[in-house]
């Protein structure tokens, strides 16, 4: 799953549980109401578990929910706990960067580039809280 893929799936969900605080939704209710695959979506809330997100609860009225307000939930802490690689990833692990400089070079400056355009992209992803998309997704 593509980075924006599971950051998409992972609010669709948190934004299903803000929107139905009043008791755990089960991943299949989630699942049901998002589009998003069960599986998929156990395996994004399982890693918004650990970085405390969702809290999850067991038993037949179990399931997910909120582990905060909204408002203390930021783009940037999903982001962050469901990704294993940055949004903007340069792979030169099997590129031989002694057979030209030019190459090596070449991969130095998107190596930087892509560096600082992550920093860009998470700092505007702390600005962005769970309340904010709802807010602004109210509509639709």
């Amino acid at each position: 799953m593509s980075a924006s893929t599971k950051l998409s799936n992972s609010v669709k969900a948190l934004c299903f549980l803000a929107r139905n605080s009043s008791e755990p939704q089960s991943s299949a209710t989630i699942s049901h109401h998002t589009g998003v695959n069960a599986s998929k979506l156990r395996k994004l809330l399982a890693d918004l578990a650990k970085i405390k997100v969702v809290n999850t609860t067991k038993g037949a009225s179990g399931g997910y929910f909120l582990a905060r307000p909204p408002e203390k939930i930021h783009l940037q802490e999903i982001y962050c706990g469901i990704e294993d690689r940055k949004a903007f990833h340069l792979d030169v692990t099997h590129t031989d960067l002694t057979k030209s400089g030019e190459a090596a070079a070449v991969n130095a400056y998107f190596l930087k580039l892509f560096s600082e355009i992550q920093v860009d992209i998470e700092d505007k992803m702390r600005t962005l809280t769970l309340a904010s998309i709802l807010e602004a997704t109210a509509s639709n």
